[in-house]
């Protein structure tokens, strides 16, 4: 690939981020799994070069189950990134957690279904079976964490995203069973976008932006469930702070 077209990190956007950089080039590469979600466009940060793509579109067309993931990495991957940082909205399942914070996810739960998950539907040079018992790199991980506490931003060390299908929320029933398994914040699309990454050997970080408390809290009746408006409006509140996290972070990358 020509090299004035290459990226040294690359960052998917969720909803509500839409846009990394004021200025930036728009790339366009083809994929064998169709178009991405939109056009990447890149830009530098401190003379590092940042891949962007907003992973539902750039006017939010794609439902979760229908974002085209396997093109998004690829593009990713044929971009030439060295790592790959994905921002995106969650619910919390525990009170501690709370709306405006941060949980950089050290483990995920797929609990989707009907999505093209793998590079592989065929093996056609023999089988591939990636290794994913630590989807998220340890080293980016802290390279995140770091740049948080560098921009003043409250962040938990690690926790476990359960991914549904969506694009519905979960019952009370549904939270109450993922919160009793353990798990920390629910999410529509770290799955198959973290085990795709694994697949490209793209070093991966997942930071959940803490929108809501999913169904609402047993333990406090005012929490209300959650709603999109409440989703989309949270994130926004919070956006420059998710843009001063990656700007303190991808330099260090």
């Amino acid at each position: 690939m020509n090299e004035q077209i290459r990226a040294d990190v690359g960052v998917f956007g969720g909803t509500g981020f839409y846009t990394l950089a004021k200025t930036a080039a728009t790339v366009e590469v083809d994929t064998p799994w169709g178009a991405p979600s939109a056009p990447v466009t890149v830009a530098e940060f401190d003379s590092v070069r940042v891949a962007f793509l907003p992973r539902h579109g750039t006017d939010h067309r794609f439902p979760p189950h229908k974002v085209n993931y396997r093109a998004n990495v690829d593009v990713m991957r044929r971009l030439g990134v060295r790592a790959l940082i994905s921002p995106f909205a969650a619910g919390s399942l525990r009170p501690e957690i709370r709306p405006g914070e941060f949980v950089v996810c050290d483990q995920v739960v797929d609990r989707t279904w009907g999505r093209p998950s793998t590079f592989y539907d065929e093996f056609e040079s023999g089988p591939v079976h990636t290794p994913f018992a630590e989807p998220y790199d340890e080293r980016l991980r802290r390279v995140v964490l770091d740049a948080a506490a560098e921009v003043g931003a409250a962040a938990h060390d690690g926790g476990t995203v359960v991914v549904i299908n969506g694009p519905r929320f979960s019952s009370r029933a549904e939270s109450r069973w993922h919160r009793e398994a353990g798990w920390h914040v629910v999410n529509m699309t770290q799955a198959p976008e973290a085990a795709l990454a694994a697949e490209a050997a793209i070093p991966f970080a997942g930071i959940a932006l803490v929108t809501d408390y999913d169904a609402g809290l047993a333990e406090d009746p005012e929490v209300e469930p959650v709603t999109q408006e409440a989703v989309f409006a949270m994130f926004e509140a919070n956006l420059d702070k998710v843009r001063r996290l990656l700007e303190a972070a991808v330099p260090k990358v």
